[in-house]
């Protein structure tokens, strides 16, 4: 990886970086090698889960749920007995989503169909009860994405169908520039330090992250980084009416840690 690429990694994770030299082997968050990464460490936080299963249960008729990943959220989602659509792009997550269904009983498992897609650009020819999109994914559309999104939920919403999205709230992550720190123990056994940057104003923040401990004598090191859109959720709620709906339900998610906080947002189509 060449050193133009490593310098757009800022804060301490950038100085680690530089500090590993040529043994940090560098990825992004979403690709083959940086998935087995976002799955181990994804699931460790179920409360943004049980809020949005939560707010699930009213609704009726299938379900889509959109950026599925490794199936953070979709194998709760399966636990509500409905037909589930998980949609993702990222084949090394599809790859972990679909090992990870072959686990699961065959009630449950016949009940999801993944679908390779794109959540900014689908068209599945149905329409659903609920379209969900976790995780503050988001944040990873620019402008054009974005609003390519708001059209395929609406094409696929039933009548009386929910858009329930999760956003990060932007007023959390404070003034001028501030690096979360965060250690996680991931279900592969592993823990991992997580760098989160941000500079106000920025409309990107960079995640980066270690295994731990850095051994010494390693080769090689895996890092995975990733950069995230800022989008404060008042521009969400525009930029949802603009595109035709209705919010209908706007919650703070409860905190994690020291991290920042999340909102659950619930739109329907106007009339």
């Amino acid at each position: 990886m060449s050193t133009d690429q490593r310098v757009t990694v800022p804060g301490r994770a950038g100085a680690l970086l530089a500090e590993l030299g040529d043994r940090a082997v560098l990825h992004d968050l979403y690709d083959e090698e940086g998935a087995p990464v976002y799955h181990a460490i994804a699931g460790s936080s179920p409360l943004e889960v049980r809020e949005l299963v939560g707010a699930l249960r009213p609704t009726v008729g299938p379900i889509l749920e959109l950026a599925a990943g490794s199936g953070r959220l979709t194998m709760p989602l399966l636990t509500l007995g409905r037909e589930l659509t998980a949609l993702e792009l990222a084949p090394g997550m599809i790859r972990i989503l679909t090992e990870r269904l072959r686990a699961v009983p065959a009630a449950r498992r016949d009940r999801c169909t993944v679908v390779p897609g794109d959540m900014s650009d689908f068209d599945l020819d149905r329409t659903f009860g609920a379209v969900v999109l976790g995780a503050t994914s988001v944040s990873l559309l620019d402008a054009p994405g974005r609003a390519g999104l708001y059209r395929c939920v609406r094409r696929h919403l039933a009548p009386g169908g929910r858009f329930l999205l999760t956003a990060v709230d932007v007023a959390d992550f404070g003034s001028s520039t501030t690096e979360q720190v965060m250690d996680v123990d991931g279900s592969d056994g592993t823990r991992y330090r997580l760098y989160e940057h941000w500079t106000e104003g920025a409309d990107v923040r960079t995640v980066t992250v270690f295994p731990q401990p850095l051994e010494a004598a390693a080769p090689a090191i895996t890092v995975c980084t990733t950069r995230i859109g800022v989008l404060p959720v008042a521009q969400l709620e525009t930029e949802l009416a603009h595109a035709g709906m209705i919010l209908t339900d706007r919650r703070p998610l409860p905190p994690t840690g020291g991290r920042h906080h999340d909102v659950l947002l619930v739109a329907e189509v106007a009339a």
